[in-house]
């Protein structure tokens, strides 16, 4: 089978292109090599010469120093308690000292590992003046960014006056927010872990539909804020402002105040820890079975890969309103409306838009 003269020159070309490649490479990986072995050779060859220079400078030193050895030593040679003690100092002293260089170049070896992952510093609970600057820092990395957030309830972190991210979602630009579906296993099951008397399924309700009312609150004044409800027990507390991201983990069966609070920075290193936590959240954001929680309509909406609007479904916070509170409204399908006793015409006023399939929900005031 004859080939065209265009493919041959063609194949040759490829050929050519690949193996000047390998040799670049080649080349690149033996010049690397080349200048470590340099700088490890340079570095013994000044170690050889200082020690060189020291070893004859020693018997200069000697008889500048004799006379006055000789003289300090005629004083103190009887004096065997005061020699083993000296002894005994110097001896600790040049152990502390080893230590001391032992640690230091251990830590700035961490420092470097931290600093090619991003990790600028890790605070952990219970230091006001800490926690203080933390808050600081927040505050002045969100004037007018974005903020993306991953948490449970939310009540601690931006609902309550002295929260991180209170001041944070007044001023920014626009909020993403993860919180627990309080209806949830994962919330039940978080509520469960959780070894504290007064942390229960109710009260982790009753914070997540505080949560949900002040972002409603806020979105009135014209705020961009988007709310998702996800289902799953809470695995990671996000707070990205920026190129900084903060980071806790919620133990199994311990509050998440109680575990330090881990800084990243977005660093152009390949081994930056930045990247990884923010496509986490991008990916659990982007997750089409997280719904999207409409504040209009009280309901979840599930959207699609392309944002597009799929299916809706009710959101029942009734028994989740703190007490005092207006009477709440419920979301039911048409049958289960007729069933309670109430008329059709006490239905939503758009149902096409309530439900995509036709069918709409029925507003059931509950006792």
């Amino acid at each position: 089978m004859l080939h065209h003269p265009d493919e041959r020159t063609a194949g040759v070309a490829h050929v050519v292109r690949r193996t000047t490649a390998h040799l670049a490479g080649g080349v690149a990986t033996l010049v690397a090599g080349v200048a470590e072995r340099s700088a490890h050779l340079a570095y013994h060859i000044v170690v050889v010469v200082a020690s060189a220079a020291i070893a004859l400078s020693l018997p200069t030193i000697a008889r500048s120093w004799v006379p006055h050895v000789v003289y300090y030593w005629s004083l103190i040679e009887d004096e065997k308690t005061l020699i083993l003690s000296v002894e005994i100092t110097v001896a600790v002293l040049l152990m502390m000292l080893m230590e001391v260089m032992g640690r230091r170049w251990r830590d700035r070896r961490f420092a470097q590992v931290a600093r090619r992952a991003g990790l600028l510093g890790a605070t952990r609970s219970g230091r006001r003046f800490a926690a203080r600057r933390i808050r600081r820092m927040k505050e002045r990395q969100g004037l007018g960014r974005d903020l993306m957030l991953i948490g449970s309830t939310g009540f601690r972190t931006f609902v309550e006056p002295n929260g991180d991210l209170h001041s944070v979602l007044h001023h920014c630009r626009e909020a993403k927010i993860m919180l627990l579906d309080p209806e949830s296993e994962g919330a039940r099951a978080r509520a469960r872990a959780i070894l504290h008397p007064d942390v229960t399924e109710a009260h982790l309700r009753e914070q997540i539909s505080k949560s949900i009312e002040f972002l409603r609150t806020l979105k009135e004044v014209r705020k961009t804020i988007t709310l998702k409800l996800y289902q799953d027990p809470p695995f990671l507390k996000l707070a990205i402002l920026g190129d900084y991201i903060w980071m806790r983990y919620y133990p199994s069966a311990m509050d998440v105040e109680m575990m330090p609070e881990y800084l990243f920075q977005h660093v152009p290193h390949p081994e930056s820890l930045y990247t990884p936590l923010y496509q986490y959240f991008l990916t659990r954001w982007n997750d089409p079975d997280i719904p999207e929680y409409d504040f209009e309509r009280n309901a979840l909406v599930y959207r699609d890969q392309a944002g597009k609007e799929g299916r809706l479904e009710p959101f029942d916070r009734s028994h989740t309103m703190p007490a005092g509170a207006s009477t709440p409204m419920r979301l039911l399908a048409p049958s289960h409306a007729r069933q309670a006793g109430i008329p059709d015409g006490l239905g939503a006023k758009n149902p096409t838009r309530a439900n995509p399939s036709g069918n709409g929900w029925t507003q059931e005031t509950r006792p």
